[in-house]
Order: structure tokens, then C-alpha cells, then sequence
């Protein structure tokens, strides 16, 4: 593992005594990425639906940051003004922000594209729209502070392959990937600007979406074990983080993207992987 001193003499935005502000940070990789940050010296900011679940991660950091050190502010980052307010709270209570985390999402499934519009648009406008208010809220002051910061949304592979089964998740996380693109390309051209923009890919990780998981299964990583590698990634200045997991390592990912990517380039029927007619033919590529 990538020492502390290590990645905070590559990232001086994660030097003791800067600011996080997480979204999604009541359980899983935000929860995970909170303690290691906290553990670094960086003042934590945990945004999140408020509850219980909020109350409790706030005492978990407390322990390792103090009292002082930790500012929970019940968010839902589906409503532009709450993110508004997570933004004037956080810059009351510690400052200017460094780094940014929206890692806030549900994989609730509304169904087919006919199928029910409401939650569809709950979904979308918690994993997309979250996203959009959380960069439009911060990266202005975070660009005008002139000071090292990071960006870092949490996507999904399921955003680049596009399996079937949860047709909306897809879509939101697509979007977000080409939305996570275009910041990263526009930060890079903003005259004198020291803040990028990063897409952290998990792989199967044991968190709160996992379904009907009551104890990790021996597939999946940890939420500490995706931060270890989101950090290490970052060191190395890496835009896509795409992380393995227990079940696929790289290489595996990276074939499966490939094959996506040629159903275009070889006018495939569109997600030929699962198509009867691609069956042998994905098998193959894979295996060779």
C-alpha cells in the first residue's frame, strides 16, 4: 500500500489540515474514503441522507480526526439548493474545499425504458444530477482558491459495458462518465487552474447497494480496499481508476470494454455480448 507521506507529497490537496467533502460518505467506499482521509489529518465533511446511519459515521470519524475535525450535514444531492447549503457549511465550519468526493448513489431499479418515469428520474437525478450540483456548487470557489484540488466521481463499470438488468443505473452512470470526460477536459484548459477532475470505477465492492449481502462475499473488495487503489491512482495522476476486484482483474475488464466498443466499430446488434447470435463469438474473443 501506497504510504500516506508518499501520496500526500504527490496530492498537496490531501495535506493535513485540508478539506474533504464527501457525498455518500454514511457507508461503503464514502464511509471507507472518510476514515483513511481523517486518518491523513484532512478535515472530513460527510454528506448524506441524515439518519442514523449519518450519526453514526460522524462518531466513527470524531474518533479518528476529534470533534473538531468532522461536520456531518444531511444532504440529498438530488435538490440543487441542499448541496448549496452542504457547500456554506462546509466552507463555515473549515474553509476552502480541496477535495471534492461525489460518491452519492442509489441502484434502485424502476424497470424497463416504459416503465415507470417518477422513479426513473429519482434515480437519475441522484446519480447524475448529485453529481452536476456537486461540481457546480464547489468548483468555483475551488478554481478561485488558485490551490491544488481534486474532483473525484464515483462511477461504474456497469456505465461503460452496459449490461441488462438495470437499464437506469446504466444510463445515469454512463452519463456521468462522459460528464466526468468533458470536466476533466475543461479544468485542463482553465487558464492557472490546479484542479482535476478523476472517474473512480469500482469494481464488485461490498457496500450499501450490494444487494441482499449480509457479510462480504469472497468476490468482492472492501470499500478500504478500493480507496487504497483510488489512492494510489491518483498518485499516479490516473483519470480512469478502474479497480479489480476479487472475481476480475484487469485484463478481463479490459477485453469486455474492447468488445463493447467494437459492437460500433463492427455493427454488432447493440449489447452482442448477451445477443444469441455473438454468443461463440464473444466466448472466443474473450478466451484468446
Amino acid at each position: 500500500m501506497t504510504s500516506d507521506a508518499e501520496i500526500q507529497t504527490a496530492l498537496p490537496a490531501l495535506a493535513s489540515g485540508n478539506v474533504a467533502v464527501i457525498t455518500g460518505s454514511a457507508s461503503g467506499i464514502g464511509l471507507a474514503a472518510a476514515k483513511r482521509l481523517a486518518a491523513m489529518g484532512m478535515k472530513i465533511v460527510l454528506a448524506d441522507i441524515g439518519g442514523a446511519r449519518l450519526d453514526a459515521a460522524a462518531r466513527a470519524i470524531a474518533t479518528i480526526a476529534g470533534e473538531d475535525g468532522v461536520l456531518a450535514v444531511a444532504t440529498d444531492v438530488a435538490k440543487a439548493d441542499e448541496v448549496d447549503r452542504l457547500a456554506q457549511k462546509a466552507h463555515s465550519a473549515f474553509g476552502g474545499v480541496s477535495l471534492l468526493m461525489n460518491n452519492a448513489g442509489v441502484g434502485d431499479n424502476p424497470g424497463k425504458p416504459w416503465e415507470n418515469r417518477d422513479a426513473w428520474k429519482r434515480l437519475l437525478d441522484i446519480n447524475f444530477w448529485g453529481v452536476v450540483h456537486g461540481v457546480e456548487t464547489f468548483s468555483p470557489a475551488m478554481l478561485a482558491s488558485g490551490k491544488p484540488g481534486l474532483i473525484v466521481n464515483t462511477g461504474s463499470k456497469q456505465g461503460i459495458t452496459t449490461p441488462p438488468g438495470n437499464l437506469a443505473y446504466n444510463v445515469s452512470k454512463a452519463g456521468l462518465k462522459t460528464f466526468t470526460e468533458g470536466l476533466a477536459h475543461a479544468l485542463r484548459n482553465e487558464p492557472g487552474a490546479r484542479l482535476s477532475a478523476h472517474l473512480l470505477i469500482p469494481g464488485f465492492t461490498f457496500t450499501g447497494l450490494t444487494e441482499g449481502a449480509v457479510e462480504k462475499p469472497a468476490g468482492a473488495w472492501t470499500g478500504e480496499q478500493v480507496i487504497d487503489f483510488m489512492l494510489a491512482s491518483l498518485k499516479r495522476g490516473d483519470f480512469y481508476i478502474l479497480c479489480p476486484d476479487n472475481e476480475v482483474a484487469r485484463p478481463t475488464d479490459e477485453k469486455r470494454m474492447a468488445w463493447a466498443i467494437g459492437d460500433i466499430i463492427e455493427n454488432r446488434p447493440a449489447l452482442s455480448r448477451w445477443h444469441p447470435d455473438h454468443k461463440d463469438a464473444f466466448a472466443s474473443f474473450m478466451n484468446d
